[in-house]
This record gives structure tokens, C-alpha cells and sequence, in this order.
């Protein structure tokens, strides 16, 4: 039995490319699953985000309807200012608040049927904690 003469000169290449191809790979999985994470972590941001403008209009239309509904003048809304916050106990806004600040001020120039105070409501939805938490905000001007 005679051994083949080209045995010896044999290197062992497989097993190198073999490894550096297995390290690629992995590092290509570890990519997209980060890739994954991040853009899942910001549509949640997003949708908390979103949660927060809706709380923060829904404080505002409520502030809104409490002035008008309020006496004459209304005592909810001062020239001074006044602030109130509002829970939403529904299953959309859980979790969820808005901060209402008010504030009024008489205008003699401005007349007609819708009298002659204007209302400034400024009303701050926050929804989430931590690193979820979001805020918004929104002005509502009105006589």
C-alpha cells in the first residue's frame, strides 16, 4: 500500500472558511434582530405618542365644554388662570391624562353675538411612564 504523494501538501482551508462564514452569519442575525428591536420599540413611542395628542385634545374639547357650560361668566376659566386635569377612564386613553390650564381676558374692541371675552385653554395629554412616557399639547383660543 503505497501512500498518495499529495496528501501531505493538503493545507485544512475548509475549516477556516468554515468559521469565518459561521461568524458572518451570526453577526448578520445579531444585526437584524437589533434592527427588529429598535423599530419595534418606536412604533410603541409611536403609538404612546399618538394616545397623548387624542388625551390631549379630548382635555382640551372637555375644557372647553366646562367654560361654556359654566356659569355666566363662567367661574371655571378666571382672568388669572386656572388648571384642572382630567383621567380618561376608557380602554383607548388608560393610562392616560390631561392637564388643563385656562386663562381669559376681556377685549373691549370685540363685540357681537359672541361677546367680547376670550378664552386661552391650553391642555397637555401625557401618557406612558419611564422611557414610554409621551406628551403633547394643544392651544385652543375661543369666545
Amino acid at each position: 500500500m503505497y501512500r498518495d504523494p499529495g496528501f501531505n501538501r493538503q493545507n485544512g482551508a475548509g475549516l477556516p472558511v468554515a468559521l469565518f462564514i459561521i461568524t458572518v452569519l451570526a453577526l448578520l442575525v445579531l444585526g437584524m434582530a437589533q434592527l427588529q428591536e429598535s423599530s419595534s420599540e418606536s412604533v410603541s413611542l409611536q403609538i404612546q405618542s399618538q394616545r397623548a395628542f387624542f388625551a390631549a385634545e379630548s382635555g382640551a374639547q372637555a375644557g372647553v365644554a366646562s367654560v361654556l357650560n359654566d356659569a355666566d361668566p363662567p367661574s371655571v376659566c378666571p382672568a388669572l388662570g386656572s388648571s384642572w386635569s382630567v383621567n380618561f377612564p376608557s380602554a383607548a386613553l388608560a393610562g392616560c391624562e390631561a392637564a388643563i390650564f385656562c386663562s381669559s381676558a376681556d377685549t373691549p374692541g370685540i363685540g357681537g353675538s359672541g361677546g367680547n371675552r376670550i378664552y386661552s385653554l391650553a391642555s397637555t395629554g401625557q401618557c406612558g411612564s419611564g422611557p414610554d412616557r409621551a406628551e403633547r399639547s394643544v392651544e385652543v383660543r375661543f369666545r
